[in-house]
């Protein structure tokens, strides 16, 4: 991991290099896109690293919030770069990409590494429960606007952008004032049943100052102010890789949402991946599930309509290429979010895991992927 993080700080600048000094070579994007690709790990963890040092003070829910919120700052502003070029499709792509990273290929990596030598793990059922529900929610949210649609296109509506913009900000709002109350409902009203201090391994390292891996707890300032730098360098790389991973995809012959689903949504995701697999390895499978529900729930009611809101103001102002993004997802992106919260709900609601369902879940993120990876290239794509 550490030869990782100087490989991406290192890539970072040389990404630059090749992006300005061989521009009119046909090699370049592809080089761009790896390099900005790398950069953008090392900031991710830097983030997670943070929010890590923060969630020491907290318990799991708390400390799952921070890191979730903190690890999806990266695919935010990777949503906002592509709204910004007009590449809504990329956008909704990403965040369904972030959604299935987060729950099959976080999730099953956290319940393979940290059930492989151990019979089982355990962790809060009743958030389980609750997450379930929201999760059920989301799933309600992509569908209604996309059976609207084809629902209305069938009857010829001659007004469909409009009551597409209509439905998508209706929902919007809905999905807002629900994520709303449910910090609410975790944080605040029933925090006593959600909250209870995380297992650690005893074999975990720890330092005198109390944080791991032989590290002293950072201070509040230093952890914020690593957060507001590593956001403000992702923004930067951020530009750079959506713009080479357009002309990628363009070069090779993949389709967008492809590109948007599996490669920028696992790029985003770098930050979650590190974070909860270090939890689940130390045995706190609590903070680690926290991580990956909170953070697909975080992208389904928060970051899916901010982008909502966030196109329109765009557009309105005129900024860039922008223009309304509605809710309309694809078929096979409403099917891949659906299928995933199935597996999710059928195998958390005992509150505990083990290896093998880390393995159902990479398999079935895996058969998505390829879905995906087929999906045949629109002859009108740019």
């Amino acid at each position: 991991m550490r030869y990782l993080n100087i490989a991406g700080y290192i890539a970072i600048p040389a990404a630059f290099l090749v992006h300005w000094l061989a521009h009119d070579q046909s090699w370049e994007p592809i080089a761009t896109f790896i390099l900005a690709a790398l950069g953008v790990i090392p900031l991710a963890m830097l983030m997670g690293e943070s929010t890590e040092h923060l969630a020491e003070r907290t318990g799991p829910s708390w400390g799952g919030l921070l890191n979730a919120t903190f690890g999806n700052a990266a695919e935010l502003i990777i949503a906002l770069i592509a709204l910004h070029k007009g590449l809504n499709e990329v956008v909704k792509a990403s965040l369904t990409g972030s959604i299935l990273g987060n729950l099959l290929l976080v999730g099953g990596l956290a319940m393979i590494v940290g059930g492989w030598r151990r019979k089982e793990q355990t962790f809060n059922p009743f958030a389980a429960e609750t997450n379930a529900g929201m999760l059920a929610l989301a799933v309600a949210a992509m569908l209604a606007p996309a059976i609207f649609h084809y629902t209305a296109e069938r009857m010829h509506d001659p007004e469909l952008t409009r009551h597409e913009h209509a439905v998508s900000i209706g929902t919007s709002i809905i999905l807002l004032a629900t994520y709303g109350l449910g910090l609410l409902f975790t944080l605040r009203t029933h925090s006593a049943i959600y909250s209870h201090g995380p297992r650690q391994d005893p074999s975990a390292p720890r330092s005198a100052h109390g944080g791991h891996n032989g590290y002293g707890r950072w201070s509040v300032g230093k952890s914020v102010g690593m957060l507001l730098v590593a956001a403000v360098a992702i923004g930067i790389v951020a530009e750079l890789l959506v713009g080479s991973a357009e002309v990628l995809a363009a070069r090779l012959g993949w389709n967008h949402v492809f590109v948007g689903v599996i490669l920028l949504a696992v790029i985003g995701n770098a930050a979650e991946h590190s974070t909860a697999i270090l939890m689940a390895h130390r045995d706190d499978m609590d903070t680690a599930m926290t991580i990956t529900h909170q953070s697909s729930l975080q992208i389904a009611l928060f970051a899916v309509p901010f982008v909502v809101f966030a196109s329109a103001l765009m557009g309105y102002f005129g900024w860039g290429h922008a223009h309304m993004l509605d809710l309309v997802f694809s078929p096979l992106e409403v099917a891949s979010v659906l299928l995933t919260v199935g597996i999710v709900v059928v195998l958390g609601l005992n509150g505990r895991a083990n290896w093998f369902e880390g393995v159902l879940l990479l398999a079935l993120y895996a058969i998505l992927g390829i879905a995906f990876f087929n999906v045949p290239v629109p002859h009108t794509a740019q």
